[in-house]
């Protein structure tokens, strides 16, 4: 029992000097060299003579909202229409509808978007002071194209807003839209012009050209509305924005610039005068409409109509013709093709190619004035 606590000792004092041994060695200095790690750019010179910039503590201040909404807030109106649309089992039922509209004289004209006030029954308007009016059907001025309208209030000596010069307005230009969001009232939201001479097309297949981008929020009951810059000046007015999942700050307005000519003549006329050509429901050609109609060519304009008498009759076209080029302008779909025709002149004679069938032609048409909506 003795020899067996004097073997377990001899084997416990082994394991110390062998501990002992280990530390001893890692405690070892190496004299050799430390490995280079420094990196191969760390004694590169970017800029030698480069400094930090100055802090500028003095930031311009932004400008007041406040005062703009103030200026052009009593000029601006709700309006309200009622109309009839009809359910699945085609019985009718009264809807209504708010938009927006503004003061462009003070004896009672009012200007607003066609869609607002389209296929309208009753119309009325609440000014800012809370006096609400009825609107004869009778004194309403559209046009449908442009997506502009002009009213009549029985009133007189009214705010009328100013118009600015689109012009000088510049992308970053602080901006304020002013209108009857949602149908509650009128309110202002602000943002900046985000983009200009826009074009978009909207959900009837239409493309609406030299629009302003805004970011300011613009929601349903802000159509018709104006867009205004920091001199609280009308320079757009509000019509459409994109409202797809994940698309934030993306509102468009008419430019006044654009409008002004529409206003004019729909205060002057009625109706604005236009290049007519007389043709009628015109289909932008695609794959699909190359194979129903079993056509020859896959872009264009086709014709579905043409009114008897008019400027296309007179010069030999017919329901069935593609329309590709008017002028010297490509017409590749209805979109470019009307946009050629309103760049033209009344009483202008036009070069149009179009295809009949399998060949190609052309047709020399003297454009007229369009006649009353």
């Amino acid at each position: 029992m003795k020899a067996l606590k004097i073997r377990y000792l001899i084997i416990a004092l082994i394991i110390i000097l062998s501990l002992l041994v280990s530390s001893c060695s890692l405690l070892t200095t190496d004299n050799s060299a430390p490995p280079d790690t420094s990196s191969p750019s760390s004694n590169i010179l970017i800029h030698p003579g480069w400094t930090e910039p100055a802090i500028d503590g003095e930031a311009l201040a932004l400008p007041s909202i406040a005062d703009v909404v103030a200026l052009v807030k009593p000029s601006v109106v709700a309006i309200n229409t009622e109309y009839v649309s009809y359910d699945i089992f085609n019985r009718p039922y009264e809807q209504q509808a708010a938009g927006s509209g503004w003061i462009i004289d003070e004896d009672g004209l009012i200007v607003t978007n066609n869609h607002v006030v389209e296929g309208a029954e009753s119309i009325t308007v609440t000014l800012d002071d809370g006096r609400t009016f009825n609107v004869d059907i009778n004194s309403v001025a559209t046009d449908a194209l442009a997506d502009v309208a002009v009213l009549r209030i029985d009133t007189n000596n009214l705010p009328a807003v100013a118009v600015g010069n689109v012009e000088n307005l510049r992308v970053g230009d602080w901006v304020v839209a002013i209108g009857n969001a949602l149908g509650e009232g009128i309110s202002a939201t602000n943002g900046i012009v985000s983009r200009k001479d826009v074009s978009i097309t909207d959900d009837t297949g239409l493309t609406r050209y030299n629009l302003i981008q805004t970011n300011a929020a613009i929601n349903p009951g802000n159509s018709g509305g104006p867009l205004v810059n920091m001199a609280g000046e009308v320079i757009g007015i509000t019509n459409a924005k994109i409202s797809a999942v994940g698309v934030e700050g993306m509102g468009y307005a008419i430019s006044i610039q654009e409008a002004m000519p529409i206003i004019e003549q729909l205060v002057q006329t009625g109706y604005v005068v236009r290049p007519f050509l007389g043709v009628q429901n015109l289909i932008t050609v695609d794959q699909t409409v190359v194979s129903f109609y079993s056509l020859s060519v896959d872009t264009g304009a086709l014709i579905r109509g043409v009114m008897a008498g008019g400027p296309a009759d007179t010069a030999g076209l017919q329901a069935g013709d593609v329309i590709t080029k008017f002028g010297d302008q490509e017409t590749a779909d209805v979109n470019e093709l009307l946009r050629a025709l309103y760049s033209a002149q009344i009483g202008q004679e036009v070069e149009i190619t179009f295809w009949r069938g399998d060949s190609q032609h052309t047709a020399y048409v003297t454009l007229t004035e369009s006649p009353p909506s």
